[in-house]
């Protein structure tokens, strides 16, 4: 770290030299060029050194459950369950996320299961009803025989060995097995023929619709209740009102009407938070919380357990990072030994007090059950501290890493928690489309918060340790890395067409300050890639996916400050959660999927032609006129980057399946890169 850190430093002294040495030569490089590569090293140096924070303490925890107390002795736990699309997030895949948390390993009379259903869809109620039906007979199956995997989709899809302990005989087990899954391919069915009786139905509409509050069981067949007598974990649906008038803050606005309701029903001191795609993959999750929660030196300030998030439909070669390893793998792990990591979306355990410090009055609790439908109504939180000091945050999209910044900022903390086994496997996005939609939602949150009152370096500073206020920084000013991104894409390349020198010749020291540079950060990159547990093709796909990404991030910076200035509202598409067999097919053999829109698509492919036609134009030039000595630097950088874009190249020239890039798009592109290149030279020249 200090050695990079020095290299740096004699990189901007390098740099800043050149501005004060009167016998510069000024046809080599004019100044404009100059600067704007100055400060684009300033840029990726600045977040360099905030994401050292990160590196500084990490710890690793583990988790003793068979220390718990007695059953009878453990707090209830609410379980949040949030959904938003019946048609980008399938019914069945909900309803398995809703069973998976009613089958954890804790007591069921403990244990109460929230869905919030922000469309308000029928289909969804009648899903939830199902689902309680079916999970009178999974709930004990899986008790009986100690089945590990407990999300029915994901049991009955494995090809396993059934080796149980304890079972009468195999027979029973296979019989009961069989029996089990009869059940649950009829609640497959079920939902299936209700949407197709309601398809088509204009009645309803996701955006405007009155509120609705159901514990679900109440009606369970008599048969399917005599079947099993187990207790059961208490179910509720939830419908907030929505209506076109009032904004309802996506899904913290969601969490917080459910804070509400659920602080009348059941009113459990602590709180699971899952993405409706995100079931229970391991029963034990929380047991494995409440030791943390439960540790008499933590339990006082400890505001949550966050578990790391993994998905079951990642290959190992993970073309578009859908894996998020930097974060789970390392940055949490360094946040965790300042005041704790932040907090991610889903897979958390919070304290309920940690978010609305008044709880329920014992004496209200009737008269307030009568108000469930005004709390969940959108007029509810006129006037009131909701969303503001109360509950998960509403100032940016990314409400949940707003909400941990806040509650960090207050004193509490946090700790990570990565089990062996995963608890939690969710769908990861697995086509370029859904992953740069979803980064310039992030982007857009990140971003709001960076330039705001709320900067970590500077609100945050003053309420948290330098270090932890610096992790949050880099995750806020990360978009910005576009920036750089885009400068090193264009810049060095024009000038090389033009014969302009912006680096050192090959014959001058100070070309090794530079290589020494970028190939510390690429050896720093792959160690912690294979330190994590993972291969060389990952660190690649980082890599490219990195330089990818910066162009979702361009369109997240824009709508992030106009955001801010008030000339648009913010938005929220929830990923597509349903599963495309093509695109499903193309990534498990490593290849791009390109069909998404062309405002990805057009930067995107025009800097990937730029750096080619210069790389072309820069080569031959070397060998027709001489001058590799000083632009060996450029054409090196031209050809890194169209090694890393590969894929991108492939999908012009190579491919001609229905993901390949359209010819459009190509030619389209080759203009704009045209018009850069000779726009570019003309204001260096």
């Amino acid at each position: 770290m200090l050695v990079h850190a020095t290299a740096l430093s004699t990189l901007i002294y390098y740099r800043a030299s050149f501005f004060f040495n009167e016998n510069n030569s000024r046809d080599k490089a004019t100044n404009l060029a100059w600067l704007i590569i100055f400060l684009a090293e300033l840029v990726l140096s600045f977040q360099w050194l905030l994401s050292q924070a990160f590196r500084w303490r990490p710890v690793s925890r583990a988790a003793f459950p068979e220390r718990l107390p007695e059953d009878g002795k453990l707090p209830d736990i609410d379980v949040f369950v949030c959904t938003a699309d019946p048609d980008k997030e399938p019914t069945v895949d909900v309803m398995n996320t809703v069973v998976s948390a009613m089958a954890l390993d804790y007591p069921p009379e403990k244990l109460h299961v929230y869905l919030s259903d922000d469309a308000g869809s029928p289909l969804t109620l009648h899903g939830m009803r199902e689902a309680y039906g079916f999970a009178r007979w999974w709930l004990p199956f899986c008790k009986r025989y100690g089945i590990e995997t407990r999300c029915p989709k994901a049991y009955f899809g494995e090809e396993e060995d059934d080796e149980r302990i304890g079972m009468s005989s195999e027979n029973e087990f296979g019989s009961e097995k069989k029996k089990v899954k009869e059940k649950y391919e009829l609640l497959k069915e079920r939902v299936k023929e209700y949407r197709k009786r309601h398809r088509g139905d204009s009645s309803h509409t996701g955006q405007d619709h009155p509120p609705t509050i159901e514990v679900v069981g109440a009606n369970v067949p008599v048969e399917v209740v005599q079947a099993h007598q187990d207790p059961m974990p208490q179910l509720i649906y939830v419908s907030r009102e929505k209506r076109p008038a009032h904004h309802h803050h996506f899904k913290a606005g969601a969490l917080n009407v459910l804070l509400r309701v659920s602080g009348i029903i059941s009113n459990s001191p602590y709180i699971l938070v899952l993405d409706c795609d995100m079931y229970c993959n391991g029963p034990s999750s929380a047991r494995q919380a409440m030791c943390f929660h439960l540790d008499p030196r933590l339990s006082r300030f400890l505001m949550l357990v966050q578990f790391p998030q993994r998905f079951h439909n990642i290959c190992n070669n993970d073309i578009y990072d859908s894996k998020n390893r930097k974060y789970f793998w390392t940055c949490w792990y360094g946040m965790d030994g300042l005041k704790g990591p932040v907090l991610s979306g889903t897979c958390f355990y919070i304290k309920r007090e940690s978010l609305h410090r008044k709880p329920i009055q014992e004496a209200n609790l009737t008269a307030l059950w009568k108000e469930t439908q005004l709390l969940a109504s959108c007029g509810y939180e006129s006037g009131t501290k909701w969303g503001q000091e109360v509950g998960f945050m509403y100032y940016s999209v990314v409400e949940d890493y707003f909400t941990g910044f806040t509650l960090h900022c207050k004193g509490w903390t946090s700790v990570y928690y990565n089990p062996s086994k995963p608890q939690f496997l969710g769908t990861a996005a697995t086509n370029l489309n859904d992953l740069l939609i979803q980064g310039t939602r992030w982007g857009s949150g990140f971003v709001k918060v960076g330039v705001s009152r709320f900067c970590p370096l500077i609100y945050g500073s003053l309420r948290m340790s330098i270090l932890q206020s610096m992790c949050y920084a880099e995750l806020a000013f990360f978009p910005f890395y576009f920036l750089p991104i885009c400068c090193f894409a264009t810049l060095p390349q024009i000038c090389l067409v033009n014969g302009i020198t912006i680096y050192p010749e090959v014959s001058n020291s100070y070309i090794m300050l530079f290589a020494f540079i970028f190939l510390s950060s690429l050896c720093k990159h792959l160690y912690e890639v294979v330190a994590s547990g993972h291969s060389v093709q990952t660190f690649l796909n980082e890599q490219r996916i990195w330089m990818i990404k910066s162009m979702c991030h361009v369109y997240g910076t824009i709508d992030a400050i106009m955001t801010q200035i008030g000339m648009r509202r913010a938005s929220f598409l929830p990923t597509n959660k349903v599963d495309n067999e093509e695109q499903s097919k193309r990534y498990k053999m490593g290849i791009f999927d390109f069909q998404t829109s062309i405002k990805f698509l057009a930067p995107m492919v025009t800097l990937v032609i730029l750096n080619m036609a210069s790389f072309i134009i820069g080569v031959a030039r070397v060998l027709t006129l001489g001058g590799c000595d000083e632009l060996f630097m450029q054409i090196a950088l031209s050809f890194f980057i169209l090694v890393m874009s590969y894929p991108v190249l492939e999908g012009m020239v190579l491919r001609k399946d229905k993901g390949r890039i359209p010819r459009s798009v190509t030619i389209l592109s080759a203009f704009l890169s045209l018009v850069l290149l000779l726009l570019g030279s003309s204001f260096l020249m």
